[in-house]
């Protein structure tokens, strides 16, 4: 049995594993434009090609951390990774854009990877090492996605958008290479069965969302089909936070939300997520637009993609300057800063280097909120459920990042005058103005909520678990 010799060899494959995760979450974006003109879709329709990989992966992500949270964790690694580098082989094949959604949507079983990532080396680490580590691994999160950008569209502009998905599948093969010869067995722990009805009820919920979100414009913001798909959504995931609850092995332990720093650390998470796609979306399909002020500026796919450059680079730097800091003072601030982003994306855009300094800042704030979350969340838990507590984290991360996607095509639909055209510049102003008001809302949760620290729970008590008290 392989296993890791020394940290010099587990870290950097970590973070490779990590990096991967988020070079395949966003492989899509710089993209949907050529996909659509390559498919001859609609932008709504090549815009599932990133949607559908965070929608999966928001209902992976629990399952594949349930299951590696016992002693399977490195199998399960494994076999998560050929499926991605299956899916990127899918959706690099010439078949028509029903099998290159679908190939992406095996990509998106690869999302659940970076909470099994941090178990390990919760696990396997020890002291500063460990906890350097879990914020790394939480930064790749988005320092991947500046170098995903770029690299996809410097492929896609030499060979097409087929060969931009080949290069993701030879990379995800890579990280499966590397994990089989360096992961750890896992520490002997006892395993508990899958909750396929709470995967069911998430993946109906989540599903019914986006579905909503993605045909508003179709149908109509009031249409009685759009209301009783989302209302179906909203019931279907109140009844999974019920069953969670309830049942005695769930697929995520929503009682390890209790308590004002893990309320403060998931809430962020989904609004986070949500405001951060909005610009990640919009951003790329502004720069490739044909020139218009405020509304395209005729950019090539490498351009578009290099613009998510700063993004990255400021992203790590601002995760190791608030590394430091605690975490609950850096959750409004992070917040404050991602929406002052927005509001500069809602007066400046109509030079490259507008787009440059939007996404510089952008990242400033992404960076320092996704490098508070995993210190705020591993500490209210204990080691046995760090895969678990995570877990959640990551769900609504994702369900954010999906939201934000489908919301931002919708939008951008909106503001679209017929096939073939691209969106007006009301349709990126609204997207601004949304994602302003969003991490507003983010700034006041997380301020009230971190605002004292969560109670001692008593022994035994409803808050005992979550705080690692053993139950008598």
């Amino acid at each position: 049995m392989a296993v890791a010799r020394s940290p010099r060899t587990l870290v950097p494959v970590l973070l490779f594993v990590g990096t991967v995760v988020a070079v395949i979450s966003s492989l899509g974006a710089p993209l949907i434009p050529a996909i659509a003109e390559t498919m001859g879709a609609s932008l709504p329709s090549a815009q599932w090609s990133l949607t559908v990989t965070l929608l999966v992966g928001a209902v992976a992500t629990p399952v594949v951390g349930r299951l590696g949270d016992g002693p399977h964790r490195r199998t399960v690694v494994l076999v998560v990774l050929a499926v991605v580098t299956a899916g990127g082989v899918l959706a690099a094949l010439p078949l028509g854009l029903g099998w290159l959604v679908a190939g992406r949507a095996l990509q998106g079983v690869g999302l659940g990877l970076t909470p099994l990532a941090i178990a390990t080396a919760r696990e396997a680490l020890t002291g500063q090492r460990s906890r350097s580590t879990i914020a790394a691994l939480s930064i790749t999160v988005v320092a991947g996605v500046g170098l995903g950008y770029p690299l996809a569209g410097l492929v896609a502009e030499l060979g097409g958008v087929h060969a931009a998905f080949w290069a993701g599948a030879a990379v995800s093969a890579a990280a499966l290479a590397a994990s089989a010869a360096v992961l750890p067995p896992s520490a002997a722990a006892p395993r508990r069965p899958l909750d396929v009805v709470g995967a069911l009820l998430l993946g109906a919920g989540v599903t019914g969302l986006l579905v909503a979100l993605g045909r508003a414009g179709t149908w109509g913001w009031t249409s009685p089909l759009l209301l009783a798909t989302a209302g179906g959504a909203v019931v279907a995931l109140g009844v999974w936070v019920l069953w969670e609850v309830r049942t005695p092995h769930p697929l995520v332990d929503v009682r390890l939300a209790r308590g004002r720093v893990a309320f403060s650390a998931h809430s962020a998470a989904l609004l986070v997520g949500l405001s951060n796609y909005l610009l990640l979306t919009a951003v790329p399909v502004l720069a490739q637009a044909p020139a218009s002020p405020g509304a395209g500026l005729g950019a090539s796919i490498v351009v578009a993609g290099l613009v998510l450059l700063p993004f990255s680079a400021a992203s790590v730097v601002a995760g190791r300057l608030t590394a430091r800091i605690r975490p609950q003072l850096v959750l409004p601030g992070a917040a404050l800063v991602l929406g002052c982003a927005f509001v500069l994306f809602a007066v400046l855009r109509t030079e490259l280097w507008q787009l440059f300094l939007v996404m510089a800042v952008a990242g400033l704030g992404v960076g320092a909120a996704f490098a508070a979350f995993p210190a705020l969340v591993v500490a209210a838990v204990p080691p046995s459920e760090t895969g678990s507590a995570m877990s959640l984290n990551q769900v609504l991360r994702y369900v954010g990042f999906a939201v934000g996607s489908a919301l931002t095509a919708t939008v951008l639909a909106g503001a679209t005058a017929g096939p073939g055209a691209a969106p007006s510049g009301s349709g990126y102003t609204t997207v601004a103005v949304t994602g302003a008001a969003v991490c507003a809302a983010t700034a006041v949760v997380a301020a009230v909520t971190g605002r004292q620290r969560p109670a001692r729970p008593v022994p035994g008590g409803p808050g005992a678990r979550a705080a690692g008290v053993p139950a008598r």
